[in-house]
């Protein structure tokens, strides 16, 4: 049989097909299906559908810091994390920040940005999900995070890697960050021990894109969800802990 000559001798538009046929799935042979769409499914990340796929992860972030809820917390915006991942009778007090005084459930009105608003060493836990993003000085907050403390204190804060733009917002409710493992562990790391601060990943391609696209939870399968590509995080979980005093 007679042997092939080699690739580069062949003419362009041959070598160009056996490229295409040599990847897998083929090029051009990419089936997109309902997600051939330049707009997302959902413009409310989901929520409309089920459960949003980047908090099927701070839950999951949570649940693994469970221990940490506990003694007097402080959580943003409401307590719904604390009264689900508070251990038992661990939980001492809840309180609950927000910045907007039209919240009715808020206990303390304060903004993260202003260290003086707050009282210093108070809280044993401050729950911060996804509030780092949406504050343009995130320096003075992680600051602040970390005076209002107590010594041993955690805190636990999620951020986002990938996300739409919330566009709706205006100069005290916008949209300002993206973050990675390394940006979240060098931020935290300004205010407190680096053997304190613990940072993990989680999400995948297919949950990165699936959450862009708007999808819930339900829409994709377990095993699809908990596989965590440190290359392509949708989520970025950090629990940082406070000296305690000697």
């Amino acid at each position: 049989m007679r042997a092939l000559p080699p690739l580069r001798h062949w003419p362009d538009a041959a070598r160009r097909r056996l490229t295409k046929l040599s990847q897998w799935p083929p090029v051009g042979g990419v089936r997109f299906g309902s997600l051939r769409r330049v707009t997302p499914i959902s413009d409310e990340f989901g929520f409309e559908r089920g459960l949003p796929i980047d908090r099927y992860y701070i839950e999951q972030f949570l649940g693994e810091h469970a221990a940490c809820i506990r003694g007097k917390v402080l959580e943003v915006g409401d307590s719904t994390y604390t009264t689900t991942f508070g251990s038992g009778g661990a939980v001492e007090q809840i309180d609950i920040l927000d910045v907007d005084a039209g919240n009715p459930h808020a206990t303390l009105i304060a903004d993260l940005t202003e260290p003086g608003q707050f009282p210093s060493r108070v809280f044993d836990c401050v729950i911060c999900t996804q509030t780092l993003p949406y504050i343009y000085d995130v320096h003075a907050a992680i600051g602040t995070l970390h005076r209002i403390l107590r010594p041993g204190g955690t805190v636990l804060a999620t951020v986002s890697c990938v996300s739409r733009t919330w566009t709706k917002g205006d100069r005290l409710f916008g949209d300002y960050w993206r973050f990675t493992s390394r940006s979240s562990r060098l931020l935290f790391e300004e205010f407190f021990a680096p053997h304190d601060v613990v940072v993990a990943s989680y999400g995948n391609v297919l949950s990165a894109a699936s959450f862009l696209y708007g999808l819930a939870t339900s829409e994709l399968r377990r095993e699809e969800l908990d596989f965590h590509d440190p290359g392509v995080p949708l989520l970025i979980g950090i629990k940082a802990q406070r000296q305690p005093e000697r």
